[in-house]
């Protein structure tokens, strides 16, 4: 039982501020994606032990702040990807036709430095084992933000089943990977690539649009 000394000394010892640990454990985190980002930006593939090193971190304390090294590169990457956001000025449309064919052309006009790091995103995610079904998404959010926010006229005119599906049809037409089917497996150029995402994305939606009217 402690004795009346040390339960003054105890009452007089100066405390932590109450978000010490915490900010330090941002700062933390902070330095090493800010590490795992030099390398990237650079064109390398770092090591856990490169970006240890980088950040003056040990290999445990990366691993204490990301469930593995892959994670921690795509949330580097993911970071400097979102500094380049889309136009959105899509949503200033009103009818939804015209906000999605907005939406794709935006999504389509990337400088080759983005395109660069979209690559790099895809080969992160797609090169381990990955059950969507059980573990949901581990990329996509924000193109799916866009796309929920320029279908956002018709969410009160269709199911919402309809809404959900259209939504994951737009988000296979819209982004990285049409972009490099465009480019890769079709030879096509960005002006080509371009119109061919507007019109696979108008087919989309005027398939569901006529669905929807033969109800």
């Amino acid at each position: 039982m402690p004795t009346a000394s040390t339960r003054v000394r105890r009452a007089t010892r100066p405390r932590r501020p109450a978000d010490g640990r915490p900010a330090q454990r941002r700062r933390t985190r902070k330095a090493i994606i800010d590490a795992a980002t030099g390398f990237i930006v650079r064109g390398e593939s770092p090591s856990v032990a490169d970006v240890a090193q980088a950040a003056d971190v040990s290999r445990r304390t990366i691993y204490m702040h990301f469930p593995t090294f892959e994670q921690l590169l795509i949330d580097a990457t993911v970071g400097m990807l979102g500094q380049p956001a889309v136009d959105r000025s899509f949503e200033a449309a009103d009818d939804v036709l015209a906000r999605v064919e907005a939406l794709a052309r935006s999504t389509q006009r990337m400088s080759p430095e983005v395109e660069r790091l979209g690559r790099m995103l895809i080969r992160l995610t797609v090169t381990s084992s990955h059950d969507g079904g059980a573990h949901g998404p581990r990329r996509g959010f924000r193109r799916v933000e866009w796309i929920e926010t320029a279908l956002s006229p018709l969410r009160r005119k269709i199911t919402p089943q309809r809404f959900e599906r259209l939504v994951s049809a737009l988000a296979m037409v819209i982004g990285w990977e049409a972009l490099i089917v465009q480019r890769d497996v079709r030879g096509l150029s960005a002006a080509e690539g371009e119109a061919l995402s507007v019109w696979a994305a108008k087919a989309l939606l005027d398939a569901t649009l006529r669905e929807t009217s033969r109800r």
